[in-house]
């Protein structure tokens, strides 16, 4: 089979789907790769690195996607490179399935077999697969060296002949991956740490990273957790609850790093921009949620805004800037996905379509939308 790299042609995004390593990996399996001509070169890899692993480099997309039996992206493709993929291909990338419902229905015309990778059911077997945590770690990590560098203050506390810096005070918004992260790299900093989350079961993770926990008491955080590990929309009730508890300690917080999503939905909005005029001036927020809307009312998507002298930080695809870590970690996802799925004898690629892996990321097959959270997109 013939496994087809292509450069990424979305606007800012650096990041590849392959990387030398795990193409080399790819040959010792028995594929034949392609390699599109300066793919991995914004996420550092070469092309004659690429060759040295055992790849061929092709100079332009439609001669890449012709002989494809395998596309591994990072983003699904876009209506110019779909026309350029035959029918029965099978593609794996982070489609945004369920934040892009409508595209389901091209995916489905074009024959492409769709793998999305965001939506890998999160089980023990399929961690070393999971693309939504492996670049969540890197966006929590990013979005603290991000404000440090929009914050005038220094981080940690400092004692000095001259007198005493405080440490800054950062508060993380939601404690999933990114958040837990974030809240690590912020205490590597120096900085004293404060965290909120819907879920109460996660106060154990965060205390243990030297944060302190945020809480709002009320039964309804009793089942605020997906079967999944997501935390859920909540009541309006408890809403009016989270945003004084937010309100509250924002006026004490130096950094504030935003991360609740849920999935297929806009962000919720987290800190409202009466909330801003009881910030420090000089306070910056990083929004983690920028794609999908924000947490902050005030964010302006792929922006630094500023209002009353507070910094917004908006940034779109902020794994894309540390790109040459998350290509790695994000093709070793796809590789781990792949390879349980390899026939020995025939070294192609053979899906078992009742194993909840397969089940849980195929989105399209034979013309179809498959996937029970999108089907009622339609079929041929």
């Amino acid at each position: 089979m013939k496994i087809a790299i292509p450069r990424e042609i979305a606007e800012g995004e650096a990041r590849v789907a392959a990387v030398p390593d795990t193409v080399k990996k790819y040959v010792a399996l028995g594929f034949e790769v392609s390699v599109e001509k300066n793919a991995g070169m914004k996420s550092g890899y070469a092309d004659e690195e690429y060759k040295n692993a055992g790849a061929k480099i092709v100079a332009k997309a439609d001669a890449l996607y012709k002989d494809a039996d395998v596309v591994l992206k990072i983003k699904a493709p876009e209506a110019e490179e779909l026309s350029l993929i035959k029918k029965n291909t099978i593609v794996l990338a982070h489609f945004n399935a369920l934040g892009n419902k409508d595209m389901m229905k091209d995916y489905a015309k074009a024959g492409i077999t769709g793998f999305a990778m965001e939506l890998m059911p999160r089980i023990s077997r399929a961690q070393s697969m999971d693309v939504l945590s492996s670049q969540s770690n890197l966006a929590g990590y990013k979005a603290v060296i991000d404000a440090s560098y929009h914050f005038t203050r220094a981080m940690p506390m400092m004692m000095t002949a001259a007198g005493t810096i405080a440490p800054a005070k950062v508060l993380v918004l939601g404690a999933g991956v990114a958040g837990l992260q974030a809240i690590a790299t912020a205490k590597r900093l120096g900085a004293v740490v404060y965290a909120f989350d819907v879920r109460p079961a996660v106060k154990e993770q965060v205390e243990s990273l030297g944060a302190k926990f945020v809480e709002v008491e009320s039964e309804e955080t009793k089942n605020a957790e997906t079967k999944g590990g997501y935390a859920k929309e909540m009541s309006e009730d408890y809403k009016k609850k989270q945003s004084q508890a937010i309100a509250d300690q924002l006026k004490k917080t130096d950094i504030a790093i935003s991360t609740a999503l849920i999935p297929g939905k806009k962000a919720p909005i987290l800190i409202t921009k009466e909330m801003l005029k009881d910030m420090r001036q000089g306070s910056v927020i990083v929004d983690l949620a920028a794609e999908a809307g924000g947490n902050c009312e005030a964010t302006k998507p792929g922006k630094v805004a500023e209002v009353d002298g507070i910094k917004i930080i908006g940034t779109e695809n902020i794994t894309s800037e540390v790109s040459s870590d998350a290509s790695t970690l994000f093709a070793k996802n796809i590789l781990n996905f792949i390879t349980p799925m390899i026939d020995k004898e025939t070294k192609e690629l053979k899906f078992n379509y009742e194993d909840e892996l397969v089940k849980g990321t195929c989105i399209v097959k034979d013309g179809k939308v498959v996937h029970p959270m999108l089907a009622e997109q339609g079929g041929k």
